[in-house]
């Protein structure tokens, strides 16, 4: 008879953790909503594309001499529909200028006015978005009719008016015109956004605590509620802002945008548009440049707006 007191290896309880052949089984630590989307966003092409020629397009609008070394104000009426060559990929358009250099120099102006109308568009759509959905009743009903009546203006008739109001001024080079134009214009959407969110958020449990601990509306808004309905709102404005972008290049190529001495896609189609039967190059490299960053700043927010959607999981 054996001793109690020894007990063999076979004997004795197996106390390790389990193991599978790749190593000891690891545990699942919980995922927040934006590691979710980054998961699915690593394994999105669109999104890489996107992000990819977003890049090269601010690169292009913050550092374009990285691109050019080229004056696009300096032209020579000699060079007039010159074709393609190693110091103008492009050719020259009507009036003797570099198009690549032009082409290059006009993503600053679209995308700054882009950029800052965004912005104003945002904080209009944030202010009017939050307090419609948190404070309901006689506000959200001001409120909604007010997005309503914005809604049922052309946007096109609105933004020709308003920026040829503002850019009156033959001294005025139309960049801060449209730039308000286009931020007092386009923030229906992104509010209309941001208020179904507060609503869906304003009935959680951590917001009812907040309240029970004392917080204050703006805490409330601030703290609590903002953090976690910001992910649409933010896609909406990623998707604004190439909007935006043919916006600007809409009403600069009508006439009614920039002006002057400006550099723009819109002027630079605008301007070569009459004499697209002479030299197409000034008008298609313009366009091409246009519609490829439109594309991509739309794409990038599409992307998003998959990723942070838990209904398209």
């Amino acid at each position: 008879m054996s001793d109690p007191s020894v007990i063999t290896s076979s004997e004795a309880p197996n106390t390790d953790v389990p193991t599978d052949p790749g190593g000891p089984l690891k545990t699942d630590k919980p995922r927040s909503l934006a590691g979710d989307a980054w998961r699915d966003l690593r394994r999105n092409w669109i999104f890489w594309a996107a992000s990819v020629l977003v890049l090269i397009i601010l690169l292009m609008a913050i550092w374009p001499t990285l691109f050019t070394s080229a004056d696009p104000r300096s032209c020579a009426l000699s060079r007039q529909y010159d074709g393609p060559s190693g110091s103008a990929y492009f050719g020259y358009n009507f009036q003797g200028c570099d198009t690549f250099a032009r082409t290059i120099h006009g993503a600053r102006a679209s995308i700054q006015i882009a950029v800052v109308a965004t912005l104003l568009s945002g904080l209009i759509a944030l202010v009017i978005g939050m307090s419609s959905g948190y404070f309901g009743r006689w506000v959200d009903a001001i409120l909604s009719r007010f997005i309503d009546v914005v809604l049922g203006i052309p946007f096109l008739l609105a933004a020709i008016v308003l920026a040829k109001r503002l850019s009156a001024d033959p001294q005025n080079n139309g960049v801060w015109a449209v730039t308000v134009t286009l931020g007092v214009l386009g923030w229906t959407t992104a509010a209309r956004i941001m208020r179904s969110s507060v609503i869906s958020a304003k009935n959680q449990d951590y917001v009812a605590a907040a309240r029970m601990l004392g917080a204050g509306p703006g805490r409330l808004m601030l703290r609590h509620i903002l953090p976690n309905s910001a992910a649409p709102f933010v896609v909406v404005l990623t998707i604004l802002l190439g909007i935006n972008i043919a916006s600007e290049a809409t009403l600069s190529f009508l006439g009614v945008g920039l002006k002057g001495n400006a550099i723009s896609w819109g002027i630079s189609i605008a301007e070569a548009s009459p004499y697209v039967r002479t030299a197409a190059a000034p008008l298609v490299w313009p366009s091409v440049f246009l519609a490829v960053t439109v594309l991509a700043f739309i794409m990038l927010g599409d992307a998003i707006r998959d990723a942070f959607d838990p209904k398209l999981r």
